[in-house]
């Protein structure tokens, strides 16, 4: 049984950074796609950033050049560094898999974690 938990949340203010990490057991890590949702309140989960088995990455339109996904050597835990953080990056945050080879950014996950939360002012 896959398991995935997230640390990192916080509040910070307009142009600071933070770094989430989500550890994963369980799975075959390497063969997953991995990644990261936000949910704002009143708003659907969206999709941020994914990384695939190949080690491709993707990003949401909205986050390219301000985030980055990231594993660890060891391929135990994802990484999302956010950087110059806005308002409207205030969320739920959510670290998913899928256990395929290939997915897009916002992918049909099978696992999620239970979220952490950011909010920028």
């Amino acid at each position: 049984h896959v398991q995935l938990v997230e640390s990192g949340g916080g509040s910070v203010q307009a142009g600071e950074s933070l770094a989430l990490s989500c550890v994963v057991s369980g799975a075959k890590y390497r063969s997953y796609c991995m990644g990261w949702f936000r949910q704002a309140p009143g708003k659907e989960r969206e999709g941020v950033a994914v990384a695939r088995p190949d080690g491709s990455l993707s990003y949401a339109d909205s986050v390219k050049g301000r985030f980055a996904i990231s594993q660890d050597n060891a391929n135990i835990t994802l990484y999302l560094q956010m950087n110059s953080l806005r308002p409207e990056d205030t969320a739920m945050y959510y670290c998913a898999a899928l256990s395929r080879s290939t997915c897009v950014v916002g992918f049909d996950a099978e696992y999620w974690g239970q979220g952490t939360q950011v909010t920028v002012s």
